[in-house]
């Protein structure tokens, strides 16, 4: 009987045993997830350039017509008036001794990005912006326009229908603009008639330039390299850039080493710096931001005064009395005696520092001011860049 309910017993906590065993195990994986996640490793693709594969950047002098009375004014506009002249006589119209008063022409600049690699024949987006004093380009057409690049040589030429997501409306007495309809876009409006001579595949050494300069993320991506190749093919040469042998006896060549190279993952360094824009009031600061032992104390002194006029008269029927305004003022004076002097205790994390800062109720503008003022303390162990 006893050896009974000693096995019953012990069969009854073997499943307790192995489920406790099983939590603990899923709480260290979980753990060991958190811990690899909290790395911050990023693809070399997203933290730096290859040699060779960049953009390039068109503009273009066009005309937009088919304006429903939007477009330029001829007699402020004189640039619109010569270009539409031109174009005219470019067809057979001569129109030089004619007064042209239409205001169905706008003088636009149309922009473009001619990603890397792009081929003759291939079609890439434009964006149209007004010159001149017209008022929307809703409904407009974009002639055709040579897209030049910075050495002066035409690479694109753009022409189509410009799509505008804003309007305006106009009435005697009112008006609504909504957006900006100056502004437009004519998706794969412009036809790539010129490539740019870069044979990737007859490289020996490329060059990675890292987006965000540091001399220990350049040589974290050297070493990434070599640790995947297996042979020492990579150098951090300054800050910016790491210079890449190509092997020989390396499958796919470049194309291929390259596409490996750039899922390789490495964990960014960056520099102790707070980041202020002055303008709207936000601060930015990095996780490696320290500080010594510092004492802050911070405090308003607020003046309200509300002025509350009230009207006396005279009672009823009277002959003597008249209606005086009596002035009543109530001044409210806020010293800020709720603040008090809070000691930041020196090597305090981002997340501490940043509590402490909010411990003392201040607002972003005043955050600023107690940043630059440890800063000048010399207790700000970090760069203040402000915008």
């Amino acid at each position: 009987m006893g050896n009974g309910m000693h096995m019953q017993a012990f069969t009854s906590l073997v499943p307790r045993a192995l489920a406790s065993y099983a939590m603990a195990l899923a709480a260290a994986f979980l753990a060991l997830i958190l811990s690899t996640g909290a790395r911050a490793d990023s693809r070399i693709k997203d933290i730096a350039d290859f040699e060779g594969v960049r953009d390039n950047m068109l503009v273009g002098y066009g005309l937009v017509v088919g304006l429903n009375g939007t477009g330029d004014s001829l007699t402020n506009s004189g640039f619109t008036k010569q270009s539409l002249i031109g174009m005219l006589e470019r067809l057979g119209v001569n129109t030089r001794d004619d007064v042209l008063k239409t205001a169905n022409v706008a003088a636009v600049m149309v922009t473009s990005t001619l990603p890397g690699f792009s081929r003759q024949g291939t079609r890439i987006d434009v964006a149209v912006a007004a010159l001149g004093d017209a008022k929307s380009l809703l409904g407009g057409t974009l002639l055709v326009t040579p897209m030049i690049g910075a050495d002066g040589e035409v690479y694109a030429v753009a022409q189509g229908q410009v799509a505008v997501g804003g309007f305006s409306a106009q009435g005697a007495a009112a008006s609504v603009t909504k957006g900006v309809p100056t502004n437009g876009r004519i998706a794969n409006g412009a036809i790539v008639e010129r490539e740019i001579d870069f044979r990737m595949a007859n490289l020996r050494n490329v060059r990675i330039a890292l987006r965000n300069p540091d001399l220990t993320t350049a040589r974290r991506v050297a070493q990434a390299i070599d640790r995947f190749v297996g042979t020492p093919t990579a150098a951090a040469i300054d800050p910016a850039t790491v210079t890449v042998q190509i092997p020989d006896t390396y499958a796919g060549g470049v194309v291929a080493l390259l596409t490996d190279i750039e899922q390789l993952r490495v964990a960014p360094d960056q520099v102790a710096r707070v980041v202020i824009d002055e303008t709207s009031g936000v601060i930015v600061m990095g996780e490696n931001v320290r500080i010594s032992t510092v004492a802050i104390a911070q405090g308003n002194l607020t003046v309200r005064i509300t002025e509350t006029p009230q009207v006396s008269q005279p009672t009823p029927f009277s002959t003597g009395g008249t209606t005086a305004v009596v002035p009543r003022t109530d001044i409210q004076v806020d010293e800020g005696g709720g603040r008090r002097l809070a000691v930041v205790a020196a090597g305090i994390s981002l997340q501490e520092l940043v509590n402490g800062l909010n411990a003392l109720g201040v607002g972003p503008r005043d955050m600023i001011t107690i940043l630059q003022s440890i800063k000048a303390a010399g207790a700000l162990q970090a760069e203040i860049q402000v915008m």
